[in-house]
């Protein structure tokens, strides 16, 4: 599901690609020699002292949180700046506060410093890294996230969500479906996608939308940064053609926005946070005519999805 859902989610995570365990104080050779102030969930006042870093990897926690500690594997959302800083001074090249919404680090493909930083971090945690050069982009740098060549990463990561491979729905289960012209979904252990089965006669026309689990969190909005499992099947012949059970990992997508296929933003906006749903979707809502090749999707392929949403950001 990589053209618009998977697609999206590998353009998103170039933001957080500039992303010891966490406890309270410093990790690293030193302490982070930046000053932050301000609320969790509030754009940060950062202060840095004369002249350049130092060289060592350090990492702070100045605010404690709750909940599963992450991992690297894990997908974590957080609101964050990020700077690089050398010895002519310092620039902000990164701001979920200036997006407008807070990015996911997707903590399997980030630089070592961040995955070092983040890894330990729970939810509503607030903490700031100095990540040196050996730990980021190297001597090169990467112009394409504004940094030069030996810069220093400076970040201030405010954790809204951690979220495992074995992370799954949280509310109501719904009595199963009894419905011929629908594929049936029995569950699997955790971090194994469920089993669909898809009846023998002829795909519905239009998108179906099934509750399988009623979440207890609150309606998913337009524009939200959303946690999500997912499996896709074909309806032809009942192959599963992607999976973020498969790959490890949950994925992060916006809804909403045009940024996943047309099935998805119909079916998911309005949905409770914590519910798996069975989605139908027809070729004119998914790849369209021309399919997607690399997945194997035929533009007549109409596509089902058991969709989680582990949370909402």
């Amino acid at each position: 599901m990589r053209r618009r859902v998977l697609r999206r989610v590998v353009a998103l995570t170039a933001v957080a690609v500039l992303a010891v365990p966490l406890v309270a104080g410093c990790s690293g050779g030193s302490d982070v020699k930046v000053s932050v102030k301000g609320a969790f969930g509030r754009l940060p006042e950062v202060s840095f002292p004369k002249g350049g870093p130092e060289g060592s990897l350090a990492v702070k926690t100045l605010k404690e949180g709750k909940g599963a500690a992450a991992r690297k594997g894990d997908l974590v959302m957080a609101d964050y700046v990020g700077y690089r800083w050398n010895k002519s001074g310092k620039k902000l090249v990164a701001s979920s506060y200036a997006d407008g919404r807070p990015g996911f680090f997707s903590t399997w493909q980030l630089v070592p410093g961040l995955v070092k930083a983040l890894e330990g971090a729970r939810a509503g945690a607030r903490v700031v890294a100095r990540i040196p050069p050996k730990d980021g982009f190297g001597a090169a740098g990467d112009a394409r996230h504004q940094v030069g060549p030996g810069d220093t990463l400076v970040y201030v990561l405010d954790v809204l969500g951690v979220y495992s491979g074995k992370a799954g729905p949280h509310g109501v289960k719904q009595a199963p479906l009894d419905d011929p012209a629908l594929p049936r979904v029995s569950d699997a252990p955790a971090g194994q996608a469920p089993v669909v089965t898809v009846p023998k006669v002829a795909a519905p026309k239009r998108l179906q939308v099934r509750t399988l689990v009623r979440g207890d969190g609150p309606v998913l909005r337009k524009g939200q940064l959303l946690a999500t499992q997912y499996a896709g099947y074909f309806w032809r012949d009942g192959r599963v053609f992607n999976s973020s059970w498969s790959a490890g990992h949950p994925f992060g997508v916006v809804v909403g926005t045009g940024q996943v296929m047309k099935g998805w933003d119909q079916a998911l906006l309005g949905q409770r946070v914590g519910s798996r749903l069975l989605l139908v979707v027809p070729p004119s809502l998914g790849y369209g005519s021309k399919g997607l090749a690399q997945y194997g999707i035929r533009g007549s392929d109409t596509l089902v999805f058991v969709v989680d949403l582990l949370g909402a950001h």
